[in-house]
């Protein structure tokens, strides 16, 4: 698949299973996260592979993260917090490291640690890989990012699931550019 093809057809598989993506194919998608766009040349992100016994560890980490906000979890409940990150074989973690710059601030950072995930995930498909990413309440838990050793200064921009696809991935929607891309009019007021 050429790469325009990659672009207009990427789709996230949410029912991966192993094997884990090899190590061929993670230098591949790892090269692609660092030439994301990078205004400076900061290199703003770091990124942790979670995988194997590792993945027992984050799974008590979210229960952890989960209890402080409910001690009273049923036990199904903490079971969902413990297996959580076994939905794949390997999960990165993006963190935005967020370098005190005088014309790069802490939110380009993290945008353009977004669009190393953006890349990361587009050669995950273009190579057959299953990918997705997720964010959600735990990716902005202190426990959580205490135990994956952020500092204060650093953002998690997100847990990106990687492994085989499971099931055929979905037809990539298709949407009218004209929703979404409009000539501006020059309305501009100066005043």
């Amino acid at each position: 698949m050429d790469a325009i093809q990659v672009l207009l057809n990427r789709v996230s598989v949410g029912k991966l299973k192993d094997p884990a993506p090899s190590e061929a194919q993670r230098n591949t998608m790892f090269r692609a996260a660092l030439r994301a766009a990078d205004h400076g040349c900061l290199k703003p992100w770091r990124f942790l592979t979670i995988e194997g016994e590792a993945m027992d560890q984050l799974g008590s980490l979210f229960l952890k993260a989960a209890q402080t906000l409910d001690p009273d979890l049923s036990e199904a409940q903490s079971s969902k917090y413990l297996n959580m990150p076994k939905r794949a074989p390997l999960i990165v973690v993006a963190i935005a490291r967020n370098i005190d710059h005088p014309k790069v601030p802490p939110l380009e950072q993290e945008m353009a640690t977004a669009a190393a995930v953006q890349n990361m995930i587009t050669a995950a498909f273009a190579q057959g890989v299953g990918a997705y990413w997720r964010t959600g309440p735990l990716a902005e838990n202190p426990i959580v990012k205490e135990g994956l050793g952020l500092s204060t200064e650093e953002t998690l921009v997100g847990f990106i699931y990687l492994g085989t696809p499971a099931i055929t991935p979905k037809t990539a929607p298709t949407s009218d550019i004209e929703n979404f891309f409009k000539p501006w009019q020059g309305s501009y007021c100066q005043g």
